[in-house]
């Protein structure tokens, strides 16, 4: 009997096209179904809980659609969440530096490209775009969430989605570039917001958690930028708010020496921060993200139930109680969104501006329950009707 030659050993089949399984499972896979799952979740489940509460609905929309959705698609998928999004390695350097950037970037380049935003967009666009609505009518409480909510719940959560799930899954194996990735996550970042006024700004600050992350291998640097950034946004508006200033009409209060003072010192610190980094590159940790083998799960997935199961009784009981506590609030809110007022600029006269406190003060009382919410129903009315008068065609606003 003859030995088989090489030539007489048939080569090896070709490696077939993945599984329905495996590619339901694939980085790139879950970024793209999972962006477009939670673009519905986050118009229809959040835009409503957050019109119904701004407080709860901000963490109720951070918790679930962002946290909750990528956390059971990772999970379901068979991969190890904290391992997968970088969130287990924490360099501690890396993320004080994330910080810092993220407070002298506010200034260097958020705050110059939202002012030219705002001064170039029309007004009835920046008015229906107006973030500052958010603060109004808010308990002493339901401010506090509020901020907790946009400091710390939101740049955890939309890091852990955004650049954990969806710039990692769209990134290219090396050798190619991360650049196209990084582009595209900022962008889509920035969509989600539903924002066109602020769209270049969020991009902007998309591209820099995007850098942080690809820099350190490390998500918790660019959550520490994004709470810096936020937090300085939140309390520089509610300061100006409690000294009587008009914070949500940027272009019409702020001025543009101010910005460019602001701009300078952004631009110094982000400079001072750089060159340190240059001199100590170790700070940046070690720049590695866990690789597919070490973010796979070592343990059994349990079923898509199962994994279901606690997040959707968490959202009921937590939905209940909103209910339960604040049912005439949220019944306010809803009224207040079919009955919309534009927001007071400072030259209007002083008899409207008292009015509108006055309307301030009896929502509170209604929704205290002190008063019968048609008192403030037909007050709300009356407002809006004259507001739609004043700025009719061929009328004098």
């Amino acid at each position: 009997m003859e030995d088989a030659t090489p030539s007489d050993v048939p080569p090896p089949p070709p490696p077939g096209p993945p599984s329905d399984a495996e590619a339901n499972t694939s980085p790139r896979w879950m970024a793209v179904a999972g962006a477009a799952l939670a673009l519905g979740l986050f118009i229809l489940v959040g835009g409503t809980v957050q019109l119904a509460n701004p407080a709860f609905g901000i963490w109720f929309t951070e918790l679930v659609v962002f946290l909750g959705l990528g956390w059971l698609m990772l999970r379901h998928g068979g991969w190890r969440p904290i391992v997968y999004t970088g969130l287990s390695r924490a360099p501690r350097g890396a993320t004080l530096l994330g910080f810092l950037l993220g407070v002298a970037n506010f200034f260097a380049l958020v705050v110059p490209i939202q002012f030219l935003a705002q001064s170039i967009a029309p007004e009835w666009l920046t008015q229906m775009f107006d973030s500052s609505r958010l603060f109004a009518d808010q308990t002493p409480v339901e401010l506090a969430l509020i901020l907790a909510g946009v400091s710390v719940a939101a740049p955890f959560c939309e890091e852990f989605f955004f650049r954990g799930i969806f710039q990692r899954g769209i990134t290219p194996p090396p050798p190619a570039s991360p650049t196209r990735a990084l582009v595209i996550s900022a962008v889509v970042f920035s969509a989600f917001h539903l924002d066109p006024v602020g769209f270049v700004a969020r991009t902007e600050l998309g591209l820099l958690f995007g850098w942080l992350y690809l820099r350190t291998g490390s998500l918790w640097p660019s959550i520490a930028a994004h709470a810096a950034n936020n937090l300085v946004s939140s309390v520089i508006f509610l300061s100006a708010k409690a000294m009587g200033d008009n914070a949500g009409d940027t272009s019409d209060t702020t001025d543009p020496r101010l910005v460019l003072a602001l701009a300078a010192i952004g631009w110094a610190g982000l400079g001072a921060l750089l060159a340190y980094t240059r001199r100590n590159p170790l700070n940046w940790g070690p720049g590695i993200p866990a690789s597919d083998e070490e973010a796979q799960a070592d343990r059994p997935v349990p079923s898509l139930p199962r994994l279901l199961l606690p997040w959707v009784v968490g959202s009921t009981v937590a939905l209940g109680a909103l209910v339960a506590v604040d049912s005439r609030g949220m019944t306010l809110n809803f009224y207040d969104a079919q009955h919309p007022l534009p927001s007071l600029k400072e030259p209007a006269p002083p008899a409207l501006h008292a009015e509108r406190k006055a309307l301030s003060a009896l929502r509170a009382s209604a929704r205290r329950g002190e008063l019968p919410m048609e008192a403030y129903y037909e007050e709300r009315e009356r407002q809006s009707r004259a507001h739609e008068l004043k700025t009719a065609p061929g009328l004098k606003p």
